[in-house]
């Protein structure tokens, strides 16, 4: 398999010693992503069997699973043909095709994701633009990364409680403002742990949050998390979110 960037892709660190091929000028990798993959480790930091739905390029799975132990294995499932062969062959590169089973399909689709109930941990990072709330990108793979195309949170709460084991956890993302993920968590039969809200510069409304749920449990929500300070550069807890994941710091965007 080739795994050299083409012209219009890019080789980027993603954590640890792995790397992530994108498109330029695509769907590429975001702190939704890292903060996806973080919550998941911190819930469940010894799951071996990981799923991750809506996995596009594979960022929020390949990250979670690199906190793992050695011997956990990630289900990826991704409806995007560009975006699961990017994902396929960044798998290769790293070396993880024996850690790694991807699966190219619609999460809504029962044969994609079975009730098998056997995943420890379940991640998702759901497109949260309803049709017709947006401009569409031209671009495709970019348009099914942020519209509601090919499913929703509904959806996705679904599909994951479909794959959670009884004790597993599912962690995903959405909207801060829109009420519909609480909504989607318990319409699947699922309860909410926690939820927190993401401040992606100190002072400024929750532009995203982060989800953990289970089979049963009580709610505890979780502090704000603040991505940058007053002065522009990452908080102190950011920084120990990213290297929680195995994030290389930046020193010239901290």
């Amino acid at each position: 398999m080739d795994t050299t960037p083409g012209p219009d892709e890019s080789l980027d660190r993603l954590v640890g010693d792995w790397h992530i091929l994108q498109l330029k000028r695509g769907h590429r990798f975001s702190t939704d992503d890292l903060l996806v993959a973080w919550t998941a480790g911190q819930a469940a930091p010894r799951a071996r069997r990981l799923l991750d739905i809506g996995a596009g390029i594979g960022s929020v799975g390949l990250m979670t699973l690199w906190q793992m132990p050695a011997d956990a294995h990630l289900t990826m499932v991704e409806v995007q043909p560009v975006s699961h062969r990017l994902a396929r062959r960044t798998v290769a590169l790293n070396g993880l095709s024996e850690r790694v089973t991807l699966k190219s399909g619609d999460l809504r689709d029962p044969e994609m994701v079975p009730e098998t109930r056997d995943f420890e941990v379940v991640t998702g990072s759901p497109p949260y633009i309803p049709l017709g709330h947006g401009v569409v990108s031209p671009h495709p793979q970019r348009a099914g990364a942020r519209m509601e195309l090919k499913g929703d949170v509904f959806d996705y709460c679904r599909a994951a409680a479909r794959a959670l084991a009884p004790d597993g956890r599912f962690c995903f993302c959405h909207a801060g403002a829109d009420p519909r993920p609480e909504q989607a968590v318990e319409a699947a039969g699922l309860t909410l742990l926690h939820r927190q809200d993401v401040l992606f510069r100190v002072g400024q409304p929750p532009t995203i949050a982060l989800f953990c749920c289970a089979w049963a449990g009580e709610r505890r929500d979780l502090p704000p998390l603040v991505v940058r300070g007053d002065d522009g550069r990452w908080t102190p807890t950011y920084q120990q979110v990213r290297a929680a994941v195995g994030a290389i710091p930046d020193p010239f965007r901290g």
